[in-house]
């Protein structure tokens, strides 16, 4: 291998190993979060029926008031964060109205939260991503 390659090689791993990745915890993806296709805002809180757990629920859906309302459908329940990400729950398609195996990551700095949905192993699931939004449109009635 010529020698400039190696140094080459060699300066960008050192550059990679100094970049800070980013850490969530386990209240960051707690809050507001707009879906991919911005149908639904999805609030991200501990449960009420288990504290130390996280649930999704659509506090709002371009749908409202009419037969396709999702408003109030809980989406997710996630029992433990282990550093990376929640798990060991569930996450619901409203679309297709099943229930998947989840798994939920904060990504970029706590702007985007990827809601992974599997059944059997992680690799072979779906991902949507979903940015975080300050304010919940009018339309869904309190649930």
């Amino acid at each position: 291998m010529p020698r400039h390659a190696l140094s080459l090689s060699t300066l960008l791993t050192l550059l990679l190993a100094a970049v800070p990745a980013y850490s969530a915890s386990p209240q960051d993806a707690q809050g507001l979060w707009l879906s991919a296709d911005k149908a639904a805002v999805i609030e991200f809180k501990p449960c009420a029926d288990a504290p130390a757990a996280l649930c999704g629920q659509i506090v709002w859906d371009k749908d409202a008031g009419t037969p396709e309302d999702t408003c109030g459908v809980r989406i997710a329940k996630l029992q433990t964060f282990d550093g990376e990400a929640w798990r060991q729950g569930w996450v619901h398609d409203p679309r297709d109205k099943k229930n998947y195996r989840g798994a939920i990551r904060v990504k970029h700095d706590g702007k985007v939260l990827a809601v992974r949905a599997y059944i059997g192993t992680e690799m072979l699931g779906e991902t949507e991503e979903m940015t975080r939004t300050d304010t919940v449109p009018s339309g869904c009635k309190a649930h």
